[in-house]
């Protein structure tokens, strides 16, 4: 190509960036216009909020996303009672009647006794709790033991539920956390036992089943992704939307558990995340203020360092911070976060509401925003569990000293919530801004574990790669290197994605 020739295609390259740069940023203009006007009238903010695109929700336990309402329909179908006093769902044989004065009636009995419904509902989720029940922490993390028993054949049913919601809501992607394998990782931890020596404790997990629990997990989710795909109706003319929405998964590992146990969790996290581009990474559950994950805290950053170094190229976000002063004594609040990031080898945190009481605090968020450290900010379920919101919630600071956010639903059926009224909260708490509201949604995937190149060359401001910089993003044909691009890697097509929502969503303003 002569130098004339190259010249000319540069300048049509650049006008092309600069035409499109241009058409977005007038379409985000009327859009902002328009959210402005209608920031104060929560119904009109609430339906702008619903329909607007939202990127991932990366902080989500997949039990916990379920609704009670789902929960009373599964434990009828599975034939289990329940105890009328506690909700308590417990095996058959039921009560032969329905009586109100029996104590354990089959659940489907609640179908036609409104004050046993309601009862199950409430006791599974904080629907009617108010601060003068008492402990919102205790009522919040009971739920899961109450309703347990439904979830143990209907992992499809749950997937079905969380990836119908997250479409209602505009996602585009989430991130479901999930002890996949059924607890075996944890009875094969117990059988073997504890070894000071990790590197030997390893060896002998891995050679005493752990890579067949490995196999066992990757099949049984390929039955309920199946058995999900048929009930979305996925790859048929009458598709739910849910089957546009892309799923993966985090495994969860229970750190109140024993530490042999835990171990050998956290390995198979690893180990699944290495053989199953489904599972993108790990993540340590259960609350952070039990005996075991405190007691054990120093331990489990110990494993997961070790870990870390046989597995490097496996993504980690690690729950820290989710507490509060009273909730532990003063020392249990300084370090949770600083040693997750820096020992843990964290890429994101989930909560992170302790924040300023951790050593260093300032120190510490600067650090996070020098290592792009994103946090999963679940405002709803802090409010709940923890009793923080508005001013005292450090979603602000993190902002202001640039440490990149995301809002997520963290156990959206058990607070009634979802991942609309996420951000409704954040801006009638928080005042934010459209084009904020439009950053944390991209941020969202930025910080997403898919694998492949971002869409985004630079983030402060959001540019494209230069393979797409001068394509648009609403509808119109995509240029062949970008086509290219986007084929290549994973997170750039679900970012992509993202921004043809957005352009779908601003060009009705």
């Amino acid at each position: 190509m002569s130098f004339g020739r190259l010249l000319f295609a540069l300048i049509v390259g650049f006008s092309a960036a600069v035409a499109a740069a241009q058409a977005h940023a007038d379409a985000e203009q009327r859009a902002s216009r328009h959210f402005e006007s209608i920031r104060r009238q929560h119904p009109l903010l609430l339906a702008f909020l619903q329909e607007m695109p939202k990127g991932g929700d990366l902080h989500n336990h997949l039990s916990g996303a379920v609704y009670a309402e789902t929960w009373v329909d599964l434990a009828a179908q599975d034939g289990l009672c329940v105890d009328r006093t506690t909700s308590w769902l417990l095996a058959p044989p039921c009560d032969a009647s329905c009586d109100k004065y029996t104590s354990k009636p089959a659940v489907s009995c609640a179908y036609g006794d409104q004050v046993l419904y309601n009862s199950m509902v409430d006791a599974w989720s904080m629907r009617n709790w108010t601060p003068g029940d008492g402990s919102g922490h205790d009522h919040f993390f009971a739920t899961f033991d109450k309703f347990s028993l439904a979830s143990h054949n209907h992992v499809a049913d749950e997937i079905t539920e969380e990836t119908e919601r997250a479409a209602e809501n505009h996602l585009q992607y989430v991130e479901i956390m999930h002890t996949a394998d059924g607890l075996q990782a944890a009875e094969l931890g117990a059988k073997v036992g504890w070894d000071d020596d990790l590197g030997k404790l390893r060896e002998k997990l891995l050679a005493s089943g752990l890579k067949e629990i490995v196999a066992a997990t990757r099949e049984r989710l390929d039955e309920s992704e199946a058995k999900m795909h048929s009930g979305l109706r996925c790859g048929t003319p009458g598709a739910d939307p849910g089957c546009g929405v892309t799923i993966r998964y985090l495994y969860q590992v229970l750190r109140g558990l024993p530490r042999e146990q835990v171990f050998a969790q956290i390995l198979l996290g690893f180990e699944l995340a290495q053989a199953d581009p489904r599972f993108v990474g790990l993540n340590l559950v259960m609350p952070e203020d039990w005996y075991v994950p405190m007691h054990d805290f120093d331990l489990h950053m110990k494993m997961l360092d070790y870990l870390h170094g046989v597995y490097p190229k496996v993504h980690i976000s690690l729950h820290a911070g989710e507490l509060a002063m009273g909730l532990v004594p003063p020392e249990g609040l300084r370090f949770h976060i600083r040693e997750s990031v820096e020992r843990g080898h964290a890429e994101r945190i989930g909560h992170g509401v302790a924040v300023m009481h951790e050593r260093d605090a300032v120190g510490l968020l600067k650090e996070m925003a020098k290592r792009n450290v994103l946090v999963e900010i679940c405002l709803t379920s802090n409010d709940v569990i923890l009793g923080v919101q508005g001013a005292d919630h450090p979603f602000p600071v993190y902002r202001q000293y640039g440490v990149p956010v995301a809002l997520a639903t963290d156990d959206q059926g058990v607070s009634r919530s979802d991942m609309t009224h996420e951000y409704l909260r954040a801006v009638e708490s928080y005042g934010l801004s459209y084009a904020e509201l439009k950053r944390m949604a991209r941020q969202s995937l930025e910080h997403s574990f898919l694998p492949g190149a971002s869409l985004w060359s630079e983030t402060q401001p959001f540019r494209r790669v230069s393979a797409c910089a001068g394509d648009r993003s609403d509808g119109a044909t995509i240029s062949p290197a970008c086509r290219k691009f986007l084929d290549a890697n994973e997170r750039a097509r679900v970012q992509w994605k993202l921004e043809e929502e957005f352009a779908k969503f601003e060009s009705r303003f």
